[in-house]
């Protein structure tokens, strides 16, 4: 707005800029390391109920520290790109032996990721009250294989079942712009997915990040309370963003498959079928203005 040429000349203007939907957008940063963790509350109760019954909801280490497992860096793609239905063990019938075949339980979890900025040396743990020194800013998401992660989740947790994507924004939210927001607005996250044979998208579920029960400095200090080093570029998740009656994934959304998810006009979804859309999006909303997440 401060260039009148640029601001009014409108032929320099369509040689000067390309419009984003005709652009190739990348990853927003060469990603090290990549951890996810499970910091809501209630989306571990309530896969707690289904895997393991309502009396062993959550586990006993739940509560006491932000529990996470080491991802693939090498499988975080970029917003648009497809994701290919994973192949793997599972195990349909308890009465019969493991089974190799495409996932038919393919998840997508509503979740939120940061992005570390200045990292720490090998053995120097970043103590809480500086953690927020180094955190970057914030992408979303996550996709999981729930037949393959059932099976093959006990003892060491999920693998192969969690290593095939992970999707992420091109565009970075940094946390001076999101300071604001921490406590009077937090972020709101709707779900859309839009089947192959729908003409239009369906919300099925909106969350909020004020459900986590860990914090993100919470989570960045306990992964180096060892002395384990982080770098520039590593990416760290959230978890499933659930809350009291907000679900964030299809597996809550169905519980376990045996609730269909109405997307009207007789569609209905337990869980992801071949050529399905999902979109995510996510926003701070301050006085007149957002903060959004694409």
């Amino acid at each position: 707005a401060s260039e009148p040429m640029l601001r009014d000349n409108m032929e320099l203007r369509a040689r000067a800029f390309v419009p984003q939907a005709k652009a190739t957008l990348y990853l927003p940063a060469n990603i090290g390391d990549y951890t996810d963790f499970y910091s809501s509350r209630d989306h571990a109760t309530n896969v707690g109920i289904m895997f393991r019954g309502k009396d062993n909801a959550l586990m006993p280490n739940w509560l006491h520290l932000p529990v996470g497992y080491h991802g693939r860096a090498s499988s975080v793609v970029v917003s648009r790109t497809p994701v290919r239905r994973p192949m793997g063990q599972v195990r349909p019938n308890d009465d019969k032996p493991p089974i190799f075949e495409a996932s038919k339980l393919l998840d997508i979890e509503l979740e939120m990721a940061f992005f570390v900025g200045p990292g720490n040396s090998l053995g120097k743990p970043i103590p809480i009250h500086k953690a927020e020194e180094h955190i970057f800013g914030m992408v979303m998401n996550d996709w999981s294989a729930r037949d393959i992660q059932k099976w093959e989740y006990v003892p060491l947790g999920p693998f192969l079942s969690k290593n095939f994507a992970t999707t992420i924004s091109p565009w970075v939210v940094p946390m001076e712009a999101l300071i604001p927001f921490v406590l009077p607005n937090p972020v709101q996250d709707p779900v859309c997915i839009q089947g192959e044979e729908m003409k239009n998208p369906v919300q099925i579920c909106q969350s909020n990040f004020k459900y986590m029960y860990w914090t993100m400095k919470q989570q960045l200090a306990h992964h180096t309370v060892t002395g384990c080093n982080v770098r520039p570029g590593d990416l760290l998740a959230s978890g499933t963003i659930s809350g009291p009656g907000s679900f964030g994934s299809m597996l809550e959304l169905s519980w376990r498959g045996t609730k269909p998810i109405a997307l009207g006009s007789g569609h209905k979804r337990t869980f992801l079928k071949d050529g399905d859309t999902v979109t995510i999006t996510g926003y701070c909303q301050g006085d007149g203005y957002r903060v959004g997440f694409g």
